[in-house]
C-alpha cells in the first residue's frame, strides 16, 4: 500500500484542484454563449451593472454535481432551481463532466503514487478531496449574486457535502482503484 505521507497528500490536494478548474472551464465553454443572451443575465446586468455570466456558469457547474441553486427574492420567497436537463435546461451530458474528470484525476494520482492494489489506489484518489473541496467552497461563495435585496447562488451545504466531499471521494477513489487494478493486470 502506498504511504500517505504529507507530501502525497499535498500533491493529491494540488492535483484535486485540476478537475474542478477543468470542469468549470468545460462548462463555461459549453454554456456561456447561451447564458450571455439569456433574459436572467440581462436582468442581472441591468440591475447590477456588471456581467454575471461567470456566476451563472458556476450555477450550472454546481448543478452538474446535483447541487441546486437557491434563489431568495424578498417578494417571492426562497426557491431552488437547476439549469441542467428538462425542456429548457442545458444538456444532461454536463453531469458527466465532473465524473469523468475526477475519475481521470484519481487514476493520475494513483499512477503518480505507484499504487499497486485497489486499496492503495483508492486511498491515493482520496488525496484529491482537500483541493476539490477548497475550490468548491470558494466557488460557492464567489458564484453568489446579490442584486438589490435578492440573492442567488449554489446551496452551500449541499455544495460542501455533494460536490466537495462525496464526488471527489467516490469518483477519484474509483479512478485510483481502477488504475491500480489496470496496472496489476497489465
Amino acid at each position: 500500500m502506498a504511504s500517505l505521507d504529507p507530501r502525497s497528500i499535498a500533491t493529491g490536494s494540488l492535483v484535486g484542484t485540476l478537475p474542478w478548474l477543468a470542469g468549470y472551464a468545460i462548462t463555461y465553454l459549453l454554456v456561456a454563449p447561451n447564458l450571455r443572451e439569456s433574459p436572467l443575465t440581462r436582468i442581472i446586468e441591468t440591475l447590477d451593472g456588471a456581467p454575471a455570466t461567470h456566476e451563472l456558469v458556476g450555477w450550472v457547474f454546481y448543478n452538474a454535481h446535483f447541487v441546486d441553486v437557491v434563489l431568495d427574492i424578498p417578494v417571492l420567497g426562497s426557491q431552488t432551481t437547476a439549469y441542467i436537463g428538462g425542456d429548457t435546461g442545458f444538456t444532461a451530458a454536463l453531469y458527466l463532466v465532473p465524473v469523468v474528470l475526477l475519475i481521470a484525476a484519481g487514476a493520475l494520482i494513483a499512477r503518480q503514487q505507484a499504487a499497486t492494489d485497489p486499496t492503495a489506489g483508492g486511498v491515493a484518489g482520496l488525496t484529491l478531496l482537500p483541493g476539490y473541496l477548497l475550490l468548491t467552497v470558494v466557488g460557492g461563495l464567489l458564484f453568489e449574486i446579490t442584486v438589490g435585496g435578492a440573492t442567488g447562488g449554489p446551496d452551500l451545504t449541499a455544495a460542501v457535502i455533494l460536490a466537495g466531499v462525496i464526488y471527489p471521494a467516490v469518483f477519484a477513489g474509483v479512478g485510483g482503484a481502477g488504475w491500480a487494478v489496470f496496472e496489476t493486470n497489465r
